[in-house]
């Protein structure tokens, strides 16, 4: 989506909601943006939310993953158009995915490895496929 807010998190929220088996319950770890906790949101009966405490991105695995993409592959870069920018992030995502030594680029500083199967993160893998 070109835009953070409300409206946008209710319709990923129910975009995953479809994505559910039945019967399951998703888990999604959200840091503290605004959107992540507002009384506006419509939660589908089978997502749960747990939000991280502040300040502390070695609790969420998917950052290492966005570091990595930043770094490698979508720094100092302009896009012409939003469809630009999805293509940038999928050809990125795509070569993250070719790679077999994922586990030690991914580390961070402080030994904690990331998950590549982080909540969200499949559903990059979704929209890239």
């Amino acid at each position: 989506m070109p835009v953070v807010s409300i409206d946008a998190m209710n319709q990923h929220l129910a975009e995953i909601s479809k994505c559910v088996s039945v019967s399951a319950i998703a888990l999604l770890i959200l840091d503290g943006a605004g959107w992540h906790s507002s009384p506006q949101l419509i939660l589908p009966k089978n997502i749960v939310l747990m939000p991280l405490p502040s300040y502390a991105p070695e609790l969420n695995s998917v950052e290492n993953i966005w570091d990595y993409l930043r770094s490698n592959f979508l720094s100092h870069c302009v896009w012409d158009t939003y469809e630009a920018i999805l293509d940038a992030c999928c050809d990125a995502w795509n070569a993250l995915m070719a790679k077999s030594e994922l586990s030690s680029q991914l580390e961070r500083e402080n030994g904690h490895r990331s998950k590549l199967r982080a909540v969200g993160i499949s559903l990059l893998e979704f929209v890239c496929t």
